[in-house]
């Protein structure tokens, strides 16, 4: 760390980084899935689909679940425009159909910070190649676009996003405690980042991982995530 003329010990500099622009809701193409700005008209229909009768999905989210599609379709609507968060479907390369949504939020330019989440996935798109992609897919943007920090916040109760969060490589920092009241009920937050000096080792990670080679002719991964990320 440097130091001031006052001998106080202050942060690096940061000279030649610009601050980023605001993501921009288009489409992002991977092998396994693509990324498509969510439309109530183009996907809320299939969207609803994979999630009835998947109300567990729903527990750790602020909204949901959604008991009638009309209710679904509305939700999708007031949200579909907004560029803070910015949703996005994910889409089945092989099928074309949509089975989760994801969105970019909190989204802070002037510190180059940005967060992932709303991140629902049906059964269909769980534990597959494309959800992982898709992951990448947000991920690769945010860092080409020139993001600093790439945020992950979950409800500290939730097992399942904090292994997701360990598994593609992100950084626990720690638990705001009664950060937010939702459903009635306490949450305290989890936080998990990955920066930009991790992001070249992460992405070589994701890539060696979704490399078909990584998958046997059953479609069982060789090598997992985990132990790629682990090891960067």
């Amino acid at each position: 760390m440097p130091n001031n003329e006052f001998d106080q010990e202050i942060g690096d500099p940061v000279n030649e980084w610009a601050v980023p622009l605001i993501p921009a809701l288009r489409e992002h193409q991977g092998q396994y899935c693509r990324l498509e700005p969510l439309s109530a008209d183009k996907h809320a229909g299939e969207l609803y689909e994979e999630f009835t009768g998947n109300d567990a999905l729903w527990t750790y989210m602020a909204y949901g679940p959604f008991t009638e599609q009309n209710d679904y379709v509305k939700w999708v609507e007031s949200v579909q425009s907004q560029q803070d968060p910015a949703f996005f479907a994910i889409i089945n390369q092989e099928t074309g159909r949509a089975l989760g949504q994801a969105a970019f939020l909190r989204i802070t330019p002037n510190a180059g910070a940005i967060e992932v989440g709303h991140i629902c996935y049906g059964p269909s798109l769980q534990q597959t190649p494309a959800a992982t992609e898709a992951m990448y897919l947000m991920m690769k943007h945010a860092f080409e676009l020139g993001y600093r920090r790439y945020e992950w916040k979950c409800d500290a109760l939730n097992q399942a996003s904090r292994r997701a969060a360990a598994r593609l490589g992100f950084v626990y920092e720690g638990c705001f405690r009664q950060a937010l009241v939702y459903k009635k009920r306490n949450r305290d937050t989890a936080w998990f980042s990955i920066i930009d000096k991790d992001w070249p080792k992460i992405q070589n990670a994701f890539e060696e991982w979704l490399d078909p080679s990584n998958f046997n002719e059953q479609g069982k991964q060789r090598q997992s995530l985990s132990a790629l990320t682990q090891a960067s």
